[in-house]
């Protein structure tokens, strides 16, 4: 099986039997047909803030109040299977029918803009019929555990889609993760940049720093550290096509002396650096792997040593809820991650390292622009990702996938944050002043 049919297979038939049973009438005796659209919208009445239009051939329905500062969303159902895909699987069958053509919107960030202002109408779906494909959903993720061969597994379902296309998606940096804009008008390369710069500021990176990323990516923040402040640079990744490209990139850039790209799982790095970087790779390795990876970090830096970590984190009151559960991100997107809370990641640092919280800082605005931007350099280079091999199915995820973390972000339902830790010998110069 190809990357991308592993990356959005179709359900299996244990995940298709409540449907199938459902749709036959037989989950409950004397149920008239229709019940489940009308348990769908008896729980989108709930729905507070903002307006919901439902339109299903002739029938239109409104939900919610409106009122001109919140989200109004439009949904066109195309296939009736669009309502026991929402009832039984939550936000992975709302996904997986998406991708299936089963619904349209014009806005889909307003969609999920409207439900994370609605969040009781929401997790009430996820809550209601879905109790009864939960089990198969934890069945499911207890296979994508984040041992070493497992680790590997998850991230090549995702970072070995194929390089062309993320470079087709990303910027010359090929950096995956949030920029920092300083104006309506910066560019995506220009807020990539601006990141990686206040990555080194804050770890006062200098010539004589060995720096240790986790996580390489395609080798962007190794080539541009390494370039810029002169620093040595080892960066390891367990992304095959990821390592292959970050080589033939660091070569290219004529860093080979000064830049080390490993494929190596960061449980079995040695060695000693001085300053460490980890950018959104923490959200990939599961919330059980959280002790070995702050054990790592300590073990990793000098007694001097910080470490900046990038991640994107849920709030503290939905972690627990968000660590039991399997949603569309972790199905087809990002097998085996977990989103974490600061909470989470600092109750691990504190449990299992001696590294402190020096600084934390809030990103969420500037992600959700850079989804944006992801999603606009998709979408000009359809013809040409489609021709690559990516049928109409892989992109209609992939757009449900930006645009379902480009609503979350607007809504501050998940943020991106920068964590600053540092060994306890550290006694660096004042701290960047915040944006």
């Amino acid at each position: 099986m190809d990357p991308i049919e592993t990356q959005l297979s179709k359900k299996s038939n244990l995940e298709l039997a409540p449907e199938r049973a459902l749709r036959a009438g037989r989950l409950e005796s004397g149920r008239k047909p229709g019940f489940v659209q009308r348990a769908v919208e008896s729980r989108l009445e709930r729905i507070q803030f903002g307006r919901l239009t439902l339109v299903d051939g002739d029938r239109e329905r409104h939900f919610g109040p409106g009122g001109s500062n919140e989200p109004h969303a439009r949904v066109e159902v195309r296939d009736p299977s669009f309502y026991p895909q929402v009832a039984l699987r939550g936000s992975v069958g709302s996904g997986e029918a998406y991708a299936d053509g089963a619904w349209d919107s014009e806005d889909l960030t307003a969609v999920v803009r409207l439900f994370c202002r609605n969040r009781q109408a929401l997790d009430g779906l996820e809550g209601g019929l879905a109790w009864l494909a939960r089990p198969l959903f934890k069945a499911w993720a207890w296979t994508r555990s984040n041992h070493r061969a497992g680790a590997r597994r998850n991230i090549a379902a995702h970072y070995d889609l194929g390089n062309r296309f993320f470079e087709l998606m990303l910027d010359q940096t090929l950096m995956y993760s949030s920029g920092i804009y300083a104006s309506p008008s910066t560019s995506l390369y220009e807020a990539s940049l601006a990141k990686l710069d206040r990555v080194a500021k804050k770890l006062g990176l200098c010539e004589r720093d060995h720096l240790l990323e986790i996580g390489s990516g395609w080798g962007g923040l190794a080539i541009h550290m390494a370039t810029h402040y002169g620093c040595r640079v080892t960066t390891t990744t367990i992304s095959k096509e990821q390592h292959s490209l970050a080589l033939e990139r660091v070569r290219a850039a004529g860093l080979s002396e000064r830049v080390t790209v490993l494929l190596q799982d960061f449980r079995d790095l040695t060695g000693r650096y001085d300053k460490l970087v980890s950018i959104e790779m923490v959200e990939a390795i599961g919330w059980r792997q959280y002790p070995a990876y702050f054990r790592a970090l300590s073990r990793l830096l000098r007694p001097e040593g910080l470490a900046l970590i990038q991640a994107i984190t849920i709030q503290d009151q939905h972690y627990d809820q968000a660590r039991k559960s399997i949603d569309f991100i972790q199905r087809h997107i990002f097998p085996g991650s977990t989103i974490p809370s600061v909470t989470a990641l600092c109750q691990a640092m504190a449990r299992h390292s001696d590294l402190r919280l020096a600084q934390l800082e809030d990103l969420t605005p500037h992600y959700a622009r850079t989804l944006r931007d992801w999603r606009e350099n998709v979408a000009r280079h359809q013809g040409q990702i489609a021709r690559m091999g990516y049928d109409e199915r892989f992109l209609r995820a992939w757009n449900f996938y930006l645009c379902y973390c480009e609503g979350g972000f607007e809504e501050r339902v998940i943020h991106d944050v920068q964590l600053l830790f540092a060994k306890p010998g550290d006694r660096s110069a004042p701290l960047l002043p915040a944006l």
